[in-house]
């Protein structure tokens, strides 16, 4: 598929100038050459083509930074946008936080190990949750056959518990966004133990 030109890039703005001149010289020239007389008329008229000439010039000229300004905001909105494209989810990931601060000032007093886990696993939730609406989701992959797209190995486990060529451990858990993977889950590989010669 042929890629459609630009009608405002520097190229074609000048191009389209270009085309405009030539034909009006082109058509001054036919009338001079049908009638002569019409010759001297073109002499005295040169100062028009050349009033013409700086019109079309300045006017180039103008479309040209119009074009340029218009580049320039354009890739400044850009910037602006990645700057700032993840502020909504710090935004959503701020009260979670703050459950962690709370549980960090109430641990200073406990000394009841059971109370301390129901405040981690309440701040987690919370964490987690907000990332879950925020479209994360955990790569599910123990006992999945292995996906080089989704998994990155880092070792094999010899085992029975497992099928040959399936996640057997999870090192580090694998995120997806979208159904985009933006961390691979590293994972232990199962491989069949050898079976010994009777």
């Amino acid at each position: 598929m042929q890629e459609e030109k630009n009608p405002f890039s520097e190229e074609n703005i000048e191009e389209n100038e270009q085309k405009e001149i030539t034909q009006e010289q082109n058509s001054t020239t036919e009338e001079i050459k049908e009638n002569p007389e019409k010759e001297e008329e073109a002499k005295e008229n040169e100062p028009d083509l050349s009033q013409q000439l700086d019109d079309l010039n300045n006017k180039y000229l103008r479309l040209l930074a119009d074009f340029d300004n218009y580049r320039k905001r354009t890739l400044q909105e850009r910037d602006e946008l990645s700057k700032y494209a993840c502020a909504d989810l710090m935004k959503k990931i701020i009260p979670a936080l703050d459950t962690f601060d709370r549980a960090q000032e109430h641990l200073k007093e406990i000394e009841d190990v059971k109370i301390v886990k129901e405040s981690y696993e309440v701040a987690y939730k919370q964490l987690l949750d907000t990332l879950k609406k925020a479209g994360l989701e955990e790569i599910d992959c123990l006992g999945k056959a292995f996906n080089p797209a989704e998994h990155e190995a880092i070792t094999q486990i010899v085992t029975d518990e497992f099928e040959p060529d399936t996640i057997a451990q999870i090192a580090q858990k694998g995120y997806k966004m979208e159904n985009r993977v933006i961390r691979p889950s590293l994972v232990a590989v199962a491989v069949a133990q050898k079976k010994e010669d009777e």
